[in-house]
């Protein structure tokens, strides 16, 4: 197999729109969950620590979050079929790609300041239409008033 045809497999399973989510966002991931055979929404927010393989179908986020003091991370593939939606809830100014040293710490040495963004318009993932051609209706032009009033008249 070719790299191209890889390519293509891998870009048919992406989804069409998707957020741009970086290191640093607060998020608020939401992920189907099946129990037996029920499927459930299950809400998880915490900080984007790393962001892999961006541009591929294969593009996972690291979100972390502390629980009743013990610190929780999730990984989640990003064009997965369960990752019902990822909203934005704060973006912060980091200057990493990769914020594992939030690890160690804890309490007010773990805040990063935060920027101002439109979360209304980074939070939008509506797919822009591509504009369809009508197809022309031709005429003809070569027609004499009497034939097109002969037509009119068989139709």
């Amino acid at each position: 197999m070719s790299f191209s045809v890889l390519k293509e497999i891998g870009d048919a399973q992406k989804k069409k729109a998707v957020v741009d989510v970086r290191p640093g966002d607060t998020v608020r991931v939401t992920q189907k969950i099946k129990e037996g055979n029920k499927f459930r929404s299950q809400t998880f927010e915490g900080v984007v620590i790393r962001v892999d393989r961006k541009e591929s179908h294969t593009a996972r986020i690291v979100v972390r979050k502390v629980t009743s003091g013990v610190g929780v991370e999730k990984s989640y593939l990003i064009h997965s079929p369960l990752v019902e939606k990822i909203v934005i809830t704060k973006r912060s100014k980091v200057r990493r790609n990769n914020l594992s040293y939030l690890r160690e710490r804890s309490g007010k040495s773990a805040r990063l300041s935060g920027k101002d963004f439109d979360r209304a318009a980074v939070n939008d993932v509506t797919v822009p239409e591509e504009p369809t051609e009508e197809p022309k209706e031709e005429t003809k032009e070569t027609e004499t008033p009497t034939e097109a009033k002969e037509e009119e008249a068989k139709a």
